[in-house]
């Protein structure tokens, strides 16, 4: 049986998620009893996956290794729906992996290891500039997802490349340690941003407060859209017409990684299904806060 067409492309990372999560507080040095899940990852990955949840056709740009870790996460990936067609998968670099220790009090701390996508580089663009998804002269026109796991480089190119000039790109920086590789879509002017504050006072260099605040701020510096979300704060969609802000529903924080992958897919999703700027939001953010009470 043939596959359906994509309707949207997930670039970036596609790894296996090591998550530690403790029910007591904790500090640098504890040792605490907990659980520890293996699960599949990566924020091109978790958006794809909520993508597939809300009735879309993702398929995964991405690198793993031809190692039994690579081969265990393509199967789980066809069996969740995703188009893995156009995944890299690379004889000489091993699967990617992520690993987060998550207590009552939020991430304590987390250590992502997307070197192999780093390393990979434009391989894993082929299907985009070389066919048969697009090409420079024929470019993609349909929405991509894309994180900020990609080196820097790598993405200033995506940000001026013709075979995405005609793309909806969605962009997110992966981690605040990541935030400042998204600065060429800001002097391009091209996508829309899904950033938390800390995220946005790092891309801005700038101390902002609010989620309005560094929306504004991130338009002013050249972004053709902003998203900042900011905990249970309000959240605000900015462009130049104007910006639009909503407070998440108050809920029992459980889990926080990955978040804000849901938030940016249900986002998409929304605007797909045909719903304005207010109520994408609102969607969006009642999807998180699903997310990190522990829903489905």
């Amino acid at each position: 049986m043939k596959t359906r067409d994509p309707d949207i492309l997930c670039i970036g990372s596609v790894l296996w998620d090591m998550i530690g999560r403790c029910e007591q507080t904790m500090q640098a040095g504890n040792d605490k009893p907990g659980r520890i899940r293996l699960i599949p990852g990566g924020v091109a990955l978790n958006i794809a996956m909520t993508l597939a949840g809300l009735g879309m056709r993702p398929a995964l740009l991405s690198v793993i290794g031809q190692d039994a870790e690579g081969t265990a996460l393509a199967a789980e990936c066809t069996r969740l729906g995703l188009d893995t067609t156009h995944l890299t998968h690379a004889p000489d670099l091993p699967t990617d992996r992520y690993m987060a220790i998550e207590t009552p009090d939020g991430l304590l701390a987390a250590i992502a290891d997307a070197h192999s996508l780093e390393e990979a580089g434009a391989r894993i663009l082929s299907p985009l500039i070389d066919g048969p998804l697009g090409t420079p002269q024929v470019p993609y026109q349909g929405r991509i997802a894309l994180d900020g796991n990609l080196t820097e480089a790598l993405l200033a190119e995506i940000a001026a490349h013709p075979a995405f000039a005609s793309a909806d790109l969605r962009i997110a920086p992966a981690s605040p340690g990541k935030a400042t590789r998204l600065s060429a879509f800001l002097r391009a002017g091209r996508g829309t941003l899904y950033v938390n504050l800390e995220e946005a006072c790092l891309l801005c260099e700038a101390p902002l407060t609010s989620a309005a605040e560094a929306a504004r701020a991130l338009v002013e510096r050249g972004a053709a859209r902003a998203l900042v979300t900011h905990g249970g704060a309000p959240c605000c969609d900015a462009t130049a017409d104007g910006i639009h802000t909503e407070t998440p529903p108050p809920v029992t924080v459980t889990r926080v990684t990955g978040a804000g992958d849901t938030f940016m897919a249900a986002h998409i999703a929304a605007e797909r299904d045909g719903y304005d700027r207010p109520e994408a939001l609102r969607r969006a953010l009642a999807a998180a806060a699903t997310h990190v009470s522990g829903g489905t």
